[in-house]
């Protein structure tokens, strides 16, 4: 299957429709039927049930379709990446990171790098941390964020120090919670909390250990946006780690106390190590270690 088939079989999907679909892809309803035959005696089963003059995806086709959208979006994204490969740059550094917020100094890092390596791009790749992790080992990217514990587990690696990231209440700036240098638990008595949802094992022990200890009321977050949400609209406070706060001043941060913190490490291909992205995380080291920032 070629990319314009690729783009056949999505356009139709999106449409159930195929005149209209024919339409949209510039092409005759006969050529598109034609193709789409030709593709399901391709890959072995039928993507369309036709129902009189009607369509509609079977599961089979339904999962590829999934696949195919996800497929045409990476490789859209690979071809504008190697286009300006063509035009600037003669080499690149792809960085992994969860949120924009874990890696707050990375722009003001790559205007100093650019004076020192104006060839090579720095990509920045804002995944799912399982999914960065899986790019990492399978080396489409050159480096990536963990905590240390989780890059203490990877083998045939560099580890470089960068950040620790203490555990903070967020909450509204009016909340009388925002007036204190130092939030304990017995300050949290009485509100409700929003736990989980993409909590890591660090921060759900010191929900948890809030949730035993003081008289409580707690709701389950599915998300840091929904969290962000349900704490904007007054109805919760959350504890949350400090590499999470984007330092907009939308929000409080208050210092939480307790024992635990996050260790925020880079992490490169023990083989891949080369004078540019060892200059690069220098320059992320020395940002994070001039920070004024609570992190």
């Amino acid at each position: 299957m070629n990319t314009k088939q690729m783009d056949y079989i999505i356009e139709t999907a999106k449409t159930l429709n195929l005149s209209r679909a024919a339409e949209n892809l510039f092409i005759s309803q006969p050529a598109l039927s034609y193709q789409i035959k030709v593709i399901e005696e391709e890959v072995g089963f039928a993507i369309f049930d036709r129902v009189g003059k009607s369509i509609r995806l079977t599961p089979a086709g339904q999962q590829l379709v999934t696949s195919l959208q996800r497929i045409s979006v990476d490789l859209q994204f690979a071809i504008e990446q190697a286009q300006n490969m063509g035009e600037i740059y003669t080499d690149s550094i792809k960085i992994g990171f969860a949120s924009r917020s874990a890696l707050y100094y990375l722009p003001q890092a790559m205007k100093l790098f650019e004076q020192m390596h104006p060839d090579v791009q720095i990509v920045p790749e804002i995944q799912a941390p399982n999914d960065s992790l899986t790019a990492f080992l399978h080396k489409e990217l050159d480096l990536i964020l963990l905590p240390k514990q989780e890059a203490q587990k990877l083998s045939n690696v560099v580890i470089h120090p960068l950040y620790i990231s203490q555990i903070y209440l967020l909450c509204q700036q009016t909340d009388p919670l925002a007036q204190l240098d130092r939030v304990t638990a017995q300050d949290l008595a009485g509100r409700t909390l929003l736990v989980n949802g993409g909590s890591s094992q660090t921060l759900r022990q010191v929900q948890q250990r809030v949730l035993s200890t003081v008289p409580i009321h707690y709701f389950n977050s599915p998300t840091h946006d929904f969290t962000l949400i349900q704490v904007a609209s007054d109805k919760a406070i959350c504890l949350s780690p400090g590499y999470l706060n984007d330092h907009s001043g939308v929000f409080a941060w208050i210092p939480f106390d307790c024992p635990e913190s996050f260790d925020l490490v880079l992490v490169s291909h023990q083989d891949q190590l080369n004078p540019a992205l060892a200059n690069l995380i220098a320059l992320l080291q020395e940002l994070y270690d001039q920070s004024k920032l609570n992190l």
